[in-house]
């Protein structure tokens, strides 16, 4: 035999004999999958044949009535809703306190003046939130020219009843309504009050006659509780 054909021979054996091992291993490997596929089958659950089963939970619920457990609920929820409502208002009430005035302005928001101490015809000055205030006795002579005065020509027009509550009695902010001065009493040309800074003049009755001041002289909120007695504020 030649060379030639020995090796042919050689590599056909080789050929035939990695085919079949292929086929064995091939065959084997189904026969894996198969056993796999198999057991998966037959898989059996360790919760049962199903997983819907509801959990009993009686061991753990009240043995009471229901009533019994409404009126338990109820109780509580009105005592939280109590106990948010003190709470509540304890912390507006603490936000009000600190936001309202404090004692020494709440004791200056009125002043009670007693009148027998100020003669006819003369003028007082108190101090009044910060701010003087002006108290004239008026005689009858000068409520009468106050009267007289056609107040339809003033600058700022009004008439002396809409100033005063009790006539005799002249009450106003002694604060000049042009850049704020205190103005002097008796004095001007008008025999009322003159501020010195700017030249302002106002009559008997507190009404601006003359200078700059756009306004006259402001009237407080005040009350006659007695006759000797006057509050203002």
């Amino acid at each position: 035999m030649s060379l030639a054909s020995a090796s042919g021979s050689l590599l056909r054996s080789c050929a035939r004999q990695q085919l079949t091992t292929s086929r064995a291993a091939l065959a084997s490997c189904q026969q894996s999958r198969g056993v796999a596929d198999a057991s998966k089958a037959s898989f059996q659950s360790p919760f049962g044949s199903t997983t819907t089963k509801i959990p009993d939970f009686s061991k753990y619920s009240s043995k009471k009535s229901p009533r019994s457990n409404q009126v338990f609920s109820y109780f509580m929820a009105g005592s939280l809703g109590l106990a948010s409502a003190v709470g509540a208002k304890a912390t507006v009430q603490d936000f009000l306190v600190n936001m309202s005035a404090s004692a020494d302005v709440l004791a200056q928001a009125k002043v009670e003046i007693g009148l027998g101490a100020i003669p006819e015809g003369k003028n007082v000055i108190i101090k009044w939130r910060g701010k003087p205030v002006f108290i004239r006795h008026r005689t009858q002579s000068e409520i009468d020219e106050a009267n007289q005065i056609d107040h339809t020509t003033l600058r700022d027009p009004q008439t002396d009843e809409e100033r005063v509550q009790d006539p005799k009695w002249l009450v106003m902010l002694g604060v000049c309504t042009h850049l704020g001065c205190v103005p002097i009493g008796e004095a001007g040309d008008y025999g009322g009050w003159f501020c010195p800074c700017h030249g302002s003049h106002y009559d008997i009755s507190g009404r601006i006659r003359k200078g700059p001041a756009p306004l006259n002289l402001e009237v407080p909120q005040y009350n006659f509780p007695t006759d000797e007695t006057l509050v203002i504020g």
